[in-house]
């Protein structure tokens, strides 16, 4: 199941699984076509009741192996003047989709014998960022679910890893930044690439990691 599978990166990993020979659950806010997908499911995954809907969907088609919460979103603005309901906002979109999506999916795995969570975090969770002061407060506590969940599952042989990007080449931050901000952007498909290892065999013994991907910038 990839959560946020609409925007840019989570086109990414949908695409970049289904060719890997994975069968994917796209799940979106918004009902659009995602190419790559088995199934497309639209659902609020920052709400309880969105994010165990479609787990029993993900359940009637079959076995879960591996959840990808890409789901999130940005906001600017400063801890003094930033914008009143910034930080609730930061946190329903980035943290909540991530926490209610991992509850709902952690039985469902164990169940099956265990599998494969990443959450998509960011560089900015690791230090003190201007003008995004919610934005990161928010997605730090991605890393600490992150941490929390990997012990939590381990008995349950459930891993849980999280990836902290830096600037992603999507054509919205073509856009929005300048040049030099995106000179050393990487990829969404590379991104994907880091996920889709993370949720193979190979990885086995990684649980609990926080792996960076923003390259050389």
């Amino acid at each position: 199941m990839v959560g946020g599978a609409t925007g840019a990166l989570g086109r990414a990993v949908v695409l970049d699984l289904s060719r890997r020979g994975h069968r994917v659950v796209a799940v979106g806010r918004a009902a659009a076509d995602v190419p790559g997908a088995s199934w497309t499911l639209t659902a609020d995954l920052g709400a309880r009741e969105g994010a165990e809907a479609v787990f029993r969907e993900v359940e009637a088609i079959g076995e879960v192996e591996a959840v990808v919460n890409v789901a999130g979103g940005f906001a600017s603005g400063s801890v003094v003047a930033g914008a009143d309901t910034v930080l609730h906002e930061m946190l329903a979109v980035n943290l909540e989709t991530a926490w209610w999506s991992c509850r709902a999916a952690a039985p469902l795995l164990a169940r099956h014998g265990g599998g494969a969570i990443v959450n998509v975090a960011s560089r900015s969770a690791l230090g003190p960022v201007r003008g995004a002061a919610a934005y990161a407060i928010s997605k730090s506590a991605v890393l600490r679910l992150t941490e929390l969940l990997a012990a939590e599952l381990a008995p349950s042989r459930v891993r849980v890893n999280a990836i902290l990007p830096g600037v992603i080449a999507t054509a919205a931050n073509r856009e929005a930044l300048p040049p030099e901000r995106l000179a050393a952007a990487v990829p969404p498909g590379d991104v994907a690439a880091v996920i889709a290892f993370l949720i193979s065999d190979a990885a086995w013994p990684i649980s609990g990691a926080l792996i960076p991907t923003s390259g050389w910038s």
